[in-house]
């Protein structure tokens, strides 16, 4: 019994001076760097823009949640959602994707050069696309269809065959 008390007096002195000295208060792997999550306000249907109206930036609390989500809102905005992104979740990177630079049935330049002389006629790209893509395109004017290569322009750098 005497042993006890003497026990508890030592571990409570061992703690008074712990606390005087600042010992206490160390940050330990605990208490890292705060994380922070964009969630969607309400749910995001796929093929959806994302608008930052339509965002949050949270606290993370889950030790546990991995990497691969979105941190930062510009990360997120403009881009398109390819599945269901629920309120109040993490959004996945791998679910994003940039918006189309050319969208099927739309009316587009079609550019051929060879050397100095340049052709340039009306198309229709047979399907969407992103800048640097190689797709098809009808020529409205013959009806024929070429393949070309996605410009930051918008126009499609036709192809010679």
């Amino acid at each position: 019994m005497m042993f006890r008390r003497m026990k508890d007096r030592i571990s409570t002195a061992g703690a008074c001076l712990a606390v005087a000295l600042g010992l206490a208060f160390m940050p330990g792997p605990a208490a890292a760097q705060d994380r922070y999550a964009v969630v969607p306000r309400d749910i995001i249907y796929p093929g959806a823009a994302i608008s930052p109206s339509q965002l949050d930036v949270v606290k993370v609390t889950n030790p546990n949640l991995s990497g691969g989500y979105a941190a930062d809102p510009k990360e997120v905005i403009g881009m398109l959602s390819t599945k269901t992104l629920l309120a109040g979740r993490t959004i996945p990177l791998a679910v994003l994707k940039r918006p189309y630079a050319v969208t099927r049935g739309d009316r587009l330049k079609l550019v051929f050069n060879i050397g100095n002389l340049t052709i340039s006629a009306a198309g229709s790209p047979m399907d969407d696309a992103n800048i640097g893509d190689v797709i098809r395109v009808r020529n409205l004017d013959s009806g024929q269809i070429v393949t070309g290569t996605v410009m930051a322009d918008g126009t499609v750098q036709v192809m010679a065959k």
